[in-house]
């Protein structure tokens, strides 16, 4: 019976420490804002099963080690707060990908994101148009924050008038500089795709990504997108 006891009781017992620690810094813990703060959620939940579980290992020495890394944790969340420096190089910084409606290719390659990686996290975003989106920051936590641009962002005459369009998926037909030959179609040819790039002066090498949007709309980005500073990172 003391065999069975033990173990409900430890497992219980650390239940209510989580409880209480999470009540203090369980934003923190849960957000997975920064670095720091996803390490400790790992590490907290190998503690927990541990004191729960592990009656091999004495639980007060655990429980102290256990309070040692929630202090730890805030002497850096303290430090943190009081210097700029010291956050951006334990909590990291954000990457903007879209800068002026432009893709910024280098930092995408930084954080080793694709674009499909892109599309699918404006799409959870609700915006199947990258043609719409003015700047896109990919967030230490791995959110995209997503600004759109000034006619898509409040609610305008335009919008009511949504209904009335015929709206379809986007097709991709050129990504990180590769033809994507089985999007190509009869009205969307490789001849068709030169000429829509000889319109714009442009060679089809010089693009970077190409798709036509949800309203039949050829949106391209280019190797060198002209901007003047772009923004690396942060």
């Amino acid at each position: 019976m003391e065999g069975i006891l033990i173990p409900v009781l430890r497992t219980c017992i650390s239940f209510i420490i989580l409880i209480l620690v999470t009540l203090v810094i369980g934003k923190q813990i849960n957000s997975h804002k920064n670095h720091y703060s996803f390490a400790l959620s790992i590490t907290i939940g190998s503690f927990i099963a541990n004191m729960g579980f592990d009656t091999n290992l004495k639980f007060k020495e655990i429980l102290i080690s256990f309070f040692a890394l929630v202090i730890l944790f805030y002497f850096f969340m303290l430090l943190s707060s009081r210097s700029r420096r010291f956050r951006k190089w334990l909590s990291g910084r954000p990457t903007v990908l879209i800068e002026k409606g432009k893709i910024l290719d280098k930092n995408m390659k930084k954080v080793k994101f694709s674009i499909d990686d892109l599309n699918q996290h404006l799409r959870v975003k609700e915006i199947f148009n990258i043609s719409i989106v003015d700047y896109a920051c990919l967030e230490v936590s791995g959110e995209l924050s997503i600004l759109r641009k000034k006619p898509f962002q409040n609610t305008t005459n335009r919008d009511f008038n949504l209904g009335h369009t015929s709206e379809t998926m986007p097709i991709e037909l050129i990504m990180d500089g590769k033809i994507i030959e089985k999007n190509l179609t009869s009205e969307y040819s490789h001849q068709w795709l030169e000429n829509e790039c000889h319109k714009r002066n442009l060679q089809i090498q010089d693009l970077y990504y190409a798709v036509i949007n949800s309203n039949g709309v050829l949106f391209i980005d280019k190797y060198n997108d002209q901007l003047t500073s772009p923004t690396d990172i942060e």
